[in-house]
């Protein structure tokens, strides 16, 4: 059965303007390469068949490049928001693209990783919970969905951006879902997969954690130090 992936790419990236301000976050370049294009190159690795690609700041330039790329790349499908739906509003717009699948993968476009996805993808389906969340220690829990998560992987609870966090073990932008985990987005506009929907599911999730090199470009400081950090790609992923 063909794998497919959401790459969350829609967001206006506020906190790295003034360069947002003419380049969509999702092209922004990381030692030369576009960070969207670095996102294909590792679907591609994963083993990924399809993507479906969300945009609406600066939409023609996403679509331009995605036109004009010819690199290896899973089959793409780009769905342009003219009203931001929020994370979880996509997921549920588009329901129908996944709905007769066992799982499907969710990615934030903005996170530069390293992961072994593969490996995450085979404990999710070997353990078959609702859904399956990368984690990571980060130095700043008070800006992350923060997770409790018990000494089997269960994730027993979830806060996003918690002003009095519990841990620093954070959500880290990369899941595998199911149809299950549509059933119990709120019927809202905008509505978000860390504030609306995570918490929902305490208990039927499990913690994946994630040790290769993760960065969420968020912001100035982070696009900066991914200029000089980033490795790029090693050896190889199965799924």
């Amino acid at each position: 059965m063909a794998l497919k992936a959401f790459l969350l790419a829609a967001g206006h990236g506020t906190r790295l303007r003034p360069l947002t301000d003419t380049i969509p976050k999702c092209l922004l370049p990381v030692r030369g390469v576009p960070l969207l294009q670095i996102w294909l190159q590792h679907c591609c690795r994963f083993g990924i068949d399809e993507v479906l690609i969300n945009i609406h700041s600066h939409a023609d330039q996403v679509q331009s490049f995605l036109a004009s790329y010819s690199g290896s790349s899973p089959k793409v499908r780009v769905v342009r928001e003219t009203k931001l739906l929020g994370s979880a509003g996509t997921l549920l717009e588009n329901r129908s693209w996944v709905d007769s699948d066992k799982c499907f993968c969710v990615f934030y476009a903005d996170v530069l990783n390293q992961a072994d996805l593969g490996a995450m993808l085979r404990m999710h389906r070997s353990l078959e919970p609702t859904a399956t969340l990368g984690v990571c220690r980060v130095p700043d829990p008070t800006r992350c969905g923060i997770v409790e998560v018990s000494e089997d992987g269960t994730i027993l609870k979830f806060v996003e951006k918690p002003m009095h966090p519990s841990s620093n073990l954070a959500f880290a932008g990369l899941l595998v879902g199911t149809p299950a985990l549509l059933d119990v987005i709120p019927r809202k506009r905008p509505v978000d997969i860390g504030f609306d929907v995570l918490p929902l599911l305490a208990g039927e999730m499990l913690a994946y954690s994630i040790s290769e090199y993760l960065i969420d470009i968020g912001t100035m400081e982070n696009y900066q130090k991914a200029q000089v950090t980033w490795p790029g790609f090693g050896g190889g992923l199965s799924r």
